[in-house]
C-alpha cells in the first residue's frame, strides 16, 4: 500500500512533527510505502507572531519528506492536491489540529480525491483551545473534505457530531500512542547532572510549549504551598514560551518561589527529553482545557506518573489512583496532588500503573484504527 501523510515534518518542530514522523516508520515497519508532504510556510508570522518554526535537528534518515503546501496560498494548496494525485496512493492521512489550516488541507485533500482513494483524518482537535472567527466554518470544510476521521480523545469524537451531525463519516476513536523514539531511559543521577539539578531535591516537571491554556500559572500557585518547600519539591519548566513569558517571570518574583523553580525554557532538542523526564519524580499537566497530549504519552514511555486536571480528554488517558491523580484545574488542589504523591508514598504503586496502562498505546493500534475505516 502506498500511504501519504499530510501536514507538518521537518523542518518543522514539536509534537505535530514528531507524531507524522513516528506513524510514516509504522507504516515503514509494516511494509508500506510511505512519504510525508508538508509546509513550505505553516505559520505566517504576522498572525503568529513567535511561533516556533524550524528545528536544529538533522532531517530524519529513512523518510521521504517533501516540501509542497503554503497555508497561505492557495495556489499551492491545487498544487499540494495534484501533486498527491499524480503519487497514486490508496491512502492519504491528515493530521488536523487547527481550523486555520483548514483551507490548505482540505482544499488539498479535495484537488487530490480519485477513486480508489481513501482520505482519513486523525483529530487532535475540531474547536480549538483558542478561538477564533470562522472557527467553526473553516473545521466544517475539512471534516467534509475526508472520508473518515480517527478522534484521540473521546471529547474530540463527540465533537465530530457538531459538523457531521448526520454521521455521514467514518469515525473511530483511538487514543494517542506512546512518543517512544525520545532515547533510552536514563538514571535519575545521571538525568539530573546533565541538566545541572542537585539529587537531593524532589522534582515535578511540566514540560513542553508554555501557552496560556496550559496552566503553568496554576502550578507556579501551586508552587507557592508552603508545604512543597517543607517537602523539598522544586519544579522543572522545560519548554519554550509561546508568548511573552513576562507574566510568569513576575508571578515567581510575586510569589518568592525562585529558588524552586528550574527554568529550561529553551526548545528541548529530542536527543535532550529523556533528560527532563528521567530526572523528574512526577508530570505535571495542569491543563486549563485539552482534548488530549502528547507530553501524557511521553510520561508513559518514561514510566512517570503524573498529575492531570479533568478536562479533556486527559483523566481517560491517565486512570486516577492508577497511573497518577485527576484534580480540577485550581492551584490548591493541584498542591494537594503533588503533596499526597510524595507524602503518602504513591510512587511504586502509580509507576507498576503506568507501565501497565501504557500496553494500550502502541502504533499498531493506530494503523489498525486507520485500516478499520478504509
Amino acid at each position: 500500500m502506498k500511504v501519504i501523510i499530510l501536514g507538518t515534518a521537518w523542518p518543522y518542530r514539536g509534537g505535530l512533527a514528531a507524531f507524522n514522523e513516528r506513524l510514516a516508520r509504522q507504516y515503514q515497519a509494516e511494509g508500506h510505502e510511505v512519504e510525508i508532504v508538508t509546509f513550505t510556510l505553516q505559520y505566517p508570522s504576522f498572525l503568529f507572531p513567535g511561533q516556533t518554526q524550524y528545528s536544529d535537528e538533522p532531517a530524519p534518515k529513512g523518510l521521504k519528506i517533501v516540501r509542497k503546501l503554503n497555508a497561505i496560498n492557495p495556489f499551492s494548496w491545487i498544487a499540494t492536491g495534484l501533486y498527491i494525485r499524480r503519487q497514486r496512493p490508496d491512502l492519504v492521512i491528515t493530521k488536523f489540529w487547527l481550523p486555520f489550516m483548514a483551507p490548505a488541507l482540505g482544499t488539498a485533500n479535495r484537488v487530490a480525491k480519485r477513486k480508489g482513494l481513501r482520505r482519513i483524518s486523525i483529530l487532535d482537535n475540531l474547536v480549538p483551545h483558542e478561538k477564533r472567527i470562522g472557527d467553526k466554518m473553516f473545521a466544517k470544510y475539512f471534516v467534509r473534505s475526508v472520508d473518515g476521521m480517527v478522534a484521540m480523545s473521546r471529547s474530540v469524537l463527540a465533537d465530530v457530531d457538531l459538523f457531521d451531525p448526520r454521521g455521514k463519516k467514518a469515525r473511530t476513536f483511538c487514543p494517542h500512542p506512546l512518543y517512544d523514539h525520545y532515547g533510552v531511559s536514563l538514571s535519575r543521577e545521571e538525568a539530573l547532572d546533565l541538566i545541572g539539578l542537585r539529587a537531593n531535591q524532589r522534582y515535578v516537571l511540566f514540560f513542553g510549549f508554555i501557552r496560556d491554556y496550559k496552566g503553568l500559572d496554576l502550578l507556579l500557585d501551586a508552587m507557592a504551598d508552603e508545604r512543597m518547600e517543607k517537602l523539598g519539591v522544586k519544579l522543572i519548566v522545560a519548554g519554550e514560551f509561546y508568548g511573552d513569558p513576562k507574566p510568569y517571570q513576575e508571578q515567581i518574583s510575586r510569589l518568592d518561589i525562585g529558588d524552586r523553580v528550574a527554568m529550561h525554557t529553551e526548545f528541548i532538542p529530542d536527543h535532550e527529553v529523556n533528560r527532563y523526564f528521567c530526572a523528574a519524580d512526577l508530570v505535571v499537566q495542569p491543563y486549563k482545557t485539552a482534548t488530549q497530549s502528547g507530553v501524557t504519552q511521553i510520561a508513559f514511555y518514561f514510566e512517570k506518573p503524573m498529575v492531570v486536571t479533568n478536562v479533556g480528554g486527559l483523566p481517560e488517558i491517565v486512570p486516577e489512583g492508577k497511573a497518577g491523580f485527576v484534580v480540577e484545574p485550581q492551584a490548591e488542589q493541584i498542591a494537594d496532588a503533588i503533596v499526597r504523591y510524595f507524602d503518602e508514598g504513591w510512587e511504586a504503586r502509580l509507576t507498576e500503573g503506568v507501565r501497565q496502562e501504557k500496553q494500550k498505546y502502541l502504533w499498531t493500534k493506530m494503523t489498525e484504527a486507520i485500516r478499520k475505516l478504509m
